[in-house]
């Protein structure tokens, strides 16, 4: 209430300065109305910023509490620190105390927030050695800078951290700002508090460290990832060496005790596991991406509602973990990705086998090679320059094999086709066939799509078809979205409004669609890619109990380094990468549809009662055509049928089909058309000729 008055008063007072600044004339009054301006423009920010400020400590009196995530459920999930244990301050060694009240403030208990005997100090050693190599910050300063400031090393930051160092000294007494910093202080290793670092280097409560021990955790604060104990154990035995003389030049040891810490050899636990490996790839994705806008710092009492969901969290690493145990290859790792296509909201993340034994998040940060799970891009350009799915592309024989063919052909004879349409290409992912595609339409095109769908620098080559450039999961199955939502690119998020301690919003992400495709082109490639799945590379998802419309694309690259699947049904798009960490074939014949296929099918059934499928609606104005399933031309009696979806300017093909027996009508018909399309072709002929 008081902070909305005090801007209010200051929308008032801009106010009435625009009434004043019209009737003004003269230079002279300009400048000074500027002036003044300033000055009172300066006044209220300060007076804003204080009373925001002033609010924030009050509140610290009942406590710090920490940042809190909410799943898309609504409901809190986790903690930015789960690490973090408080403890009152008589349940700290007193060994500690004295420790970090010797090296770090030793007039703490004194001064009233600023150390002015400090401050002076450190400027005249800094002077004297010509460059800052000494602070002046108290206790009370640090604790304000960790609260509520970022590190940056700037006039305003430390301006502001002395005005709320003295705020909190008003407010709160000695030991309550001392009990603060001791459960807040970052001392390495992600660690925040000092009860968290004994218990994980020394396996002891805070409150049973020995001298020497207090001594090597005080040392940390100095700096902390540098003198991590876990990496650099002798720099931190020689900081707790300093620290020992420090407590001993203020008087909390006596010599016996400094001769007795020194001898005392420390033995530390080994690096401590992290935590719960359940949804771990998930919460620290999201605690990174908090960090990334806010820093390191911990912020009190704020929330970070997230689009993640926690029960299909569960089910993503279910599906990776089980996939994974099928296959039976150690140091196998998988990614699995789940997003909304319709808002680019991450709904799910997983980012390795095990979060324990590897937090690194192979789904985010892991690029490899798509494969052939790189084509729909190709050929939605394609589509865009005025093909159909029942397009013919020829010359396919006289094409040189490229990269590792996916499809076994259903006839013994292995014969290569030399014209295929773009239909049964795309479902048998035919090299030759994308290749071919590619040629045709260009490969700067495909670059610009794929850039715009979040896909940026592939490499400008002959073989961008065949998915030779490298992606992340993340990226790639974002860029797959735009197909079921109509051709707009996503920005993927898992973050989706921060709420400070004040209750005012920190962050709110908005939904970032952008028109890529059109909406029926981006239908046609959905055509495709449920064919995928009904008589493609990707039959195998029905027999995984994936009864409900999908579409999906399978990829595998050279060697079968790298197995793909990524697909989607109306609301749900998921990608899944399997392979290891450094390339290397995962067996012979390890297909995206054989490795990965089953790890998404599993994911994409399960998660149906959660997120409800449903099919997949041609957009208006697109025309539909019933055209035989084998021949791709019109159907005759007996012609397996299936419905054509075309764009308004599409080429429809008109000639019946010449596989099926048809009545005695059609195969009159068909007759007429082939003695026309042969004169016809004659006279071309004749006409290129002259």
């Amino acid at each position: 209430m008081i902070l909305q008055r005090a801007r209010q008063r200051a929308r008032d007072v801009a106010s009435d300065l625009a009434v004043l600044a019209r009737a003004i004339r003269r230079p002279l009054d300009v400048v000074a109305l500027l002036l003044l301006v300033s000055v009172l423009a300066g006044g209220i920010v300060a007076v804003v910023w204080s009373v925001r400020y002033a609010l924030a400590v009050n509140r610290l009196a009942s406590g710090v509490g920490d940042v809190t995530f909410y799943g898309a459920d609504g409901r809190p999930w986790f903690r930015l620190d789960e690490r973090r244990r408080d403890v009152p301050l008589e349940q700290i060694s007193p060994y500690l105390q004295e420790a970090l009240i010797a090296t770090e403030d030793r007039r703490f208990y004194y001064h009233p927030g600023i150390d002015p005997v400090g401050l002076l100090r450190a400027v005249r050693d800094n002077v004297r050695r010509g460059e800052a190599v000494e602070g002046a910050s108290t206790l009370t300063q640090q604790l304000a800078r960790t609260l509520f400031l970022s590190n940056a090393r700037t006039v305003g930051r430390k301006g502001k951290e002395a005005v709320i160092a003295l705020m909190l000294e008003v407010r709160l007494t000695k030991s309550q700002i001392f009990e603060l910093y001791l459960n807040r202080v970052f001392l390495s290793a992600g660690m925040y508090g000092v009860e968290a670092m004994s218990t994980s280097l020394f396996g002891k409560h805070a409150s049973d460290l020995t001298l020497a021990e207090a001594a090597l955790i005080a040392g940390l604060v100095k700096a902390p990832s540098a003198l991590s104990p876990w990496s650099n154990f002798d720099g931190a035995v020689r900081r707790s060496d300093h620290v020992l003389a420090r407590m001993r030049a203020a008087g909390f040891i006596t010599d016996a005790d400094l001769k007795t810490a020194k001898q005392q050899r420390l033995k530390i636990r080994p690096y401590p596991a992290l935590l719960e490996a359940r949804q771990g790839y998930a919460k620290e994705y999201l605690r990174q991406q908090f960090r990334d806008r806010f820093g390191g710092d911990q912020p009190p009492d704020w929330e970070v509602h997230t689009t993640v969901l926690p029960a299909l969290q569960d089910i993503a690493e279910q599906s990776v973990a089980n996939g994974l145990a099928r296959l039976g290859i150690p140091d196998l790792q998988a990614a699995l990705v789940a997003l909304d296509p319709d808002t680019g909201h991450v709904l799910a993340i997983v980012g390795g086998r095990d979060f324990r034994v590897s937090p690194f998040n192979r789904a985010a940060r892991s690029r490899r090679q798509p494969g052939s799970a790189f084509k729909p891009f190709v050929y939605a350009v394609a589509l865009q320059r005025g093909m159909t799915p029942a397009t013919v592309l020829h010359g396919l024989a006289a094409l040189a094999p490229q990269g590792q063919e996916e499809w076994t052909p259903r006839n013994v004879s292995g014969q290569i086709e030399d014209r295929l349409t773009l239909r049964q290409a795309f479902f048998e992912s035919n090299n030759r066939a994308a290749v071919a595609l590619q040629q045709k339409v260009g490969a700067r095109p495909v670059l610009r799509l794929a850039s715009s769908l979040g896909v940026p620098d592939q490499p400008d080559v002959p073989s961008l078809a065949l998915g030779t450039g490298l992606v992340t999961p993340l990226q790639l199955t974002a860029a797959y979205a735009a197909f079921p939502n109509g051709g707009n690119a996503v920005a993927p998020h898992a973050i989706l409004r921060v709420v400070d301690d004040a209750g005012g919003v920190a962050l709110e992400e908005s939904d970032d669609l952008q028109r890529v495709m059109p909406e029926d082109v981006a239908f046609q490639v959905v055509s495709l890619m449920t064919d995928v799945i009904d008589r493609g590379t990707g039959t195998a998802v029905r027999s995984w109990g994936v009864r409900f419309p999908v579409a999906g694309k399978t990829g595998t690259t050279n060697d079968f380094k790298d197995a793909w699947f990524v697909g989607y049904s109306q609301h749900l798009v998921a990608g899944v990468w399997v392979g290891f960490d450094q390339p290397a074939t995962i067996r012979n014949g390890a297909s995206g549809a054989r490795v990965a296929l089953p790890i998404w099918a599993e994911f994409m059934r399960r998660a149906s009662r959660m997120v409800r499928p449903g099919a997949f609606a041609p957009p208006d104005g697109m025309r539909a055509v019933e055209l035989c399933r084998i021949s791709y031309l019109r159907p005759v009696e007996g012609c397996p049928t299936y419905t054509e979806y075309f764009k308004a300017g599409d080429d429809v093909p008109s000639a019946h089909c010449q596989i099926h027996g048809g009545n005695l009508r059609q195969k009159a018909e068909r007759v007429i058309e082939r003695v026309v399309g042969g004169l016809l072709g004659k006279l071309w002929s004749r006409i290129k000729g002259q």
